[in-house]
């Protein structure tokens, strides 16, 4: 009889190194897929090949899928300016939506038994891989040994010990996931409600002390631009700005939150492009789009940051929000200058073509050239009319 094909999505860490040796020492044939949605390296994709193969797989893919990931998903979270809690860019956590679309696609082409990925049973990610696969490759098993057994790292490093993989999976006082969009940190301090992390648990330090400015350029709210430099590839501007923006320090934070499962999470995380890009897309907003126009492409945007996060990323209404989000940028072009300090910055200010503020009616606090004052008081007189029906019948409630 054949074996029992299975795609691991293999990212290389203990988990997913143990599953890949397990099932392989089951019987199953084993096919290796790193999802890369632009968080690894040339050098650890190299290395992540090596390992599965070492470990017993069959096959090792590397499935890229960074451009999808920025045009299916990124593209929206910076049209809605997205932040989870005011706070979280939604970095990791929207990764882990495209990289088990793209373990259930390559699962469906290969015509897989089975898919296995190291979720724990304690946190987000076992819900966005499970529903992934669940809606895009019914009928495929879905095999969780991490989960299923709970296992703990000691019996996971013995097992590949015993059997001849001697891998450092060193315990580390923090655990990191690394991503365009932005690198989360668990573990240590964070644990404690009270604390917040030190120096030494971020990736990226300060290098650069002298402040600057940073200009990005947006046309219909994408980047096309940083410090003059013009970029048609979106990913490349992305890691332009991360560049410039990590060597201050800038986008670090902490947030608590409410998981998928009911708990509540607390992660630390440094996203300077994120940040930077986010913040500099809003003052332009400001500028160039109506009142509604902002205030109904924020509650949206709200709702897709939500889903997004919750695994419900392949809801019908997902691409309806993405329609108004796109129709609402059409007039969001311009530049943007901010300044940047050692762990901060501020936006300097916007020059857009667009730039409602230009209007020829008048000059907030200085001149009014579309009415004359008489036409101010009538407008004040009707605008205060419902008021002063309500408290001339009811006026024992004037504040």
């Amino acid at each position: 009889m054949s074996k029992k094909k299975v795609v691991v999505a293999f990212s290389g860490g203990l988990d997913t190194s143990y599953t890949v040796m397990r099932l392989n020492e089951e019987g199953y044939e084993v096919h290796a897929a790193c999802a890369n949605t632009g968080g690894f390296s040339a050098a650890q994709l190299k290395k992540n090949e090596e390992n599965a193969y070492r470990l017993g797989a069959k096959q090792y893919v590397t499935l890229d899928v960074t451009q999808e990931y920025y045009e299916k998903s990124l593209k929206y979270m910076i049209f809605g300016n997205v932040l989870r809690n005011n706070c979280y860019p939604i970095s990791v956590s929207s990764e882990r939506i495209f990289q088990a679309i793209a373990i259930a696609r390559y699962a469906n082409e290969i015509g897989a038994d089975a898919i296995a990925h190291g979720s724990t049973g304690a946190g987000n990610d076992q819900i966005r891989f499970d529903m992934t696969f669940l809606v895009m490759s019914p009928g495929i098993e879905i095999i969780t040994l991490t989960r299923d057994e709970r296992l703990t790292r000691k019996e996971e490093v013995d097992y590949l010990n015993a059997h001849g993989y001697n891998a450092d999976f060193t315990k580390l006082k923090y655990s990191y996931n690394v991503g365009i969009w932005g690198t989360s940190i668990c573990g240590g301090e964070l644990l404690d409600p009270s604390q917040g992390l030190p120096e030494e648990a971020y990736l990226k330090h300060v290098t650069q002390k002298e402040e600057s400015t940073l200009t990005i350029s947006f046309k219909k709210g994408e980047i096309v631009g940083v410090n003059g430099e013009q970029f048609s590839d979106k990913v490349s501007a992305i890691q332009r700005i991360e560049e410039v923006g990590a060597a201050y320090g800038i986008g670090r934070d902490c947030n608590v939150g409410d998981t998928i499962i009911g708990i509540k999470g607390r992660v630390g995380f440094e996203a300077a492009a994120p940040k930077l890009i986010i913040e500099a897309h809003r003052a332009l907003e400001k500028n160039t789009l109506s009142k509604w126009q902002q205030y109904w492409k924020d509650q949206v945007a709200n709702w897709y940051g939500m889903f997004l996060h919750e695994s419900q990323y392949l809801e019908p209404v997902m691409p309806d929000i993405e329609a108004m989000l796109t129709s609402s940028q059409r007039h969001v072009s311009g530049d943007v200058i901010l300044r940047l300090r050692p762990l901060g910055f501020e936006v300097v200010g916007v020059d857009s073509p667009n730039d409602l503020l230009k209007s020829k009616l008048g000059e907030y606090g200085e001149t009014q050239n579309g009415w004359s004052a008489a036409e101010a008081k009538g407008f004040i007189k009707l605008m205060s009319t419902p008021l002063r029906v309500y408290y001339g019948i009811h006026p024992d409630e004037q504040r």
